[in-house]
């Protein structure tokens, strides 16, 4: 074996290695660069108009599309109810009415409202407060996909109803089964360029102030017959009343007129 021929190839292969690893440190480095400049001009440009925000979230930075079917509940999903009489709607609905309602306080409103779910509801751990609404008598809880909220989805939330002592005497509970990712991680938006995309659509304008910016789940498209996509999405609240639902992969935009 010629071993000068052979030492001087894995010189020359290890050499060729190195140039690929430096090239790759180098376009990665100018790539991260590119986005601080990039992210960098999108603040000054949404300061100089005055619009403010708090703290964004920086702890997704990938993620993916999630495909879910609506769960069909069965006579033994109500044996494990208690305190309650709950019926079927269908199989995809639980209607049930409280034995004694649930008072809903003024103050830790949310902690109380997540013992209402633990208690009385099936699966009420992926579950989380959206909004009371004492004009329209109605508390709503949204289901959760790993701690994100899955917004906005008849398939998958709570509908409680109030009395005229703000208690909750009854609800409606919809729920989504076989949640399961559609592809591998891609990288999201970043929570600013999705403000960026509303400031382009002139929807935040000068003096707004951007109250809340959450990740979760959101279905842009039309629900299939059995089973809907639900896209990565950044939920942002304008003004303490306007949400935005941004899709993270697209940016597509829909808007909802109040939290």
């Amino acid at each position: 074996m010629d071993w000068n021929r052979t030492k001087t190839i894995f010189i020359f292969t290890f050499l060729i290695l190195n140039i690929y690893l430096g090239y790759q440190i180098f376009k990665t480095h100018q790539e991260d660069q590119y986005s601080l400049f990039v992210e960098s001009g999108v603040e000054e440009q949404l300061t100089s108009e005055g619009i403010e925000y708090d703290h964004l979230p920086t702890d997704v930075k990938e993620a993916s599309s999630l495909n879910a079917k609506s769960k069909l509940f069965k006579d033994e999903d109500l044996k494990k109810l208690k305190e309650q009489k709950a019926t079927l709607l269908e199989e995809k609905t639980i209607r049930s009415v409280l034995d004694k309602p649930f008072s809903v306080p003024e103050k830790n409103t949310k902690a109380k409202l997540n013992q209402f779910l633990k208690r009385y509801v099936f699966s009420g751990d992926d579950y989380e407060l959206w909004n009371v609404n004492k004009e329209k008598k109605t508390v709503t809880f949204f289901q959760q996909y790993k701690k994100h909220k899955i917004y906005d989805n008849e398939n998958g939330m709570i509908i409680a109803h109030l009395n005229d002592k703000d208690e909750i005497v009854s609800y409606e509970q919809t729920m989504l089964g076989s949640v399961k990712t559609l592809d591998d991680e891609q990288d999201v938006l970043s929570p600013l360029k999705a403000l960026e995309n509303l400031f382009l659509k002139e929807e935040l304008k000068k003096n707004d102030k951007v109250t809340d910016v959450k990740f979760g789940y959101y279905t842009f498209d039309l629900p299939l017959l059995n089973s809907q996509v639900l896209a990565p999405t950044w939920h942002i609240v304008v003004n303490g009343d306007t949400s935005y639902f941004v899709n993270a992969f697209e940016g597509q935009i829909i808007k909802k007129g109040n939290k």
